[in-house]
């Protein structure tokens, strides 16, 4: 399905973003992997060459700096002269109550997981418009349509993201581009290691959900195959995040006493 396919992943360097990138080469597809650290890109990269990728471009790409996208894209057009797949997959997660968050995180979170996801796509879609063929997803998550305590910032950026790209998928049907929210439960990655405290500085430490979630590679098939598919929503997740989501659509209001009641317990600090 892959196979010669220009796949660009953001947030290429761990997690998700990097099992795709495996998962994509090992199907032979050619991969454009972005995030901020370029020394573990370039070990990525040459994991996805042994793996069978027919070619790969490291992008160094810091998702917050709106003025470095331009020259992104054209260097991906100018190295492939197109896109088929768009992977939105660079975020950042945080751990604070909305008292103890300051404003300027609430903003960074904005930055990097809604406006600047909004602002690649915006540049991507021109060229998949004139060739009347694309596929842009983004990773999403249950918490873009759970609210779940401690992660106020987090929750609010992916209700924006699913909002977004559910709405984009009406306007480009027309133009045979597919659009593809990826709605990941916990899955075992440094999401929280790498999420923000209130300040603004890093949370260091991984959930207990984390711990317990879903294997990366493992997610990664799921949503590779969901992509090839052309699926619309790819819910990746185990059980009790499934059930969450089966709550809201039903009987929100039993979700809403659950969490309420699971705050309670956690008394995050």
């Amino acid at each position: 399905m892959y196979q010669d396919k220009v796949v660009w992943i953001t947030g290429a360097s761990s997690g998700i973003g990097e099992a795709l990138a495996m998962e994509m080469a090992r199907e032979g597809a050619k991969l454009v992997l972005s995030s901020r650290r370029q020394g573990e890109l370039e070990r990525v990269a040459g994991a996805t060459q042994a793996a069978g990728a027919s070619d790969t471009l490291v992008l160094p790409l810091d998702m917050a700096d709106e003025s470095a996208l331009p020259g992104a894209v054209q260097q991906v057009l100018d190295h492939f002269s197109h896109i088929d797949l768009l992977v939105n997959n660079a975020g950042i997660s945080q751990r604070s109550y909305c008292i103890d968050t300051d404003m300027s995180t609430y903003r960074k979170l904005f930055e990097v997981d809604v406006f600047g996801q909004i602002a690649l796509t915006k540049l991507v879609l021109p060229a998949m418009i004139a060739r009347k063929s694309g596929h842009i997803a983004v990773t999403a998550s249950v918490a873009g349509k759970v609210g779940v305590a401690s992660r106020t910032a987090y929750c609010a950026a992916k209700h924006a993201m699913m909002g977004f790209f559910d709405a984009l998928r009406t306007e480009v049907h027309r133009h045979n581009i597919q659009v593809t929210c990826i709605t990941p439960g916990f899955i075992k990655t440094a999401v929280s290691e790498n999420a923000l405290k209130g300040d603004g500085s890093r949370y260091a430490a991984m959930d207990d959900d984390i711990k317990g979630g879903m294997d990366v590679t493992k997610a990664a098939k799921i949503i590779t195959r969901g992509l090839a598919r052309g699926k619309k929503e790819i819910v990746v997740s185990q059980l009790p995040e499934r059930a969450a989501l089966m709550l809201k659509r039903f009987f929100p209001g039993l979700l809403f006493r659950v969490m309420e009641k699971k705050a309670e317990q956690e008394n995050f600090k």
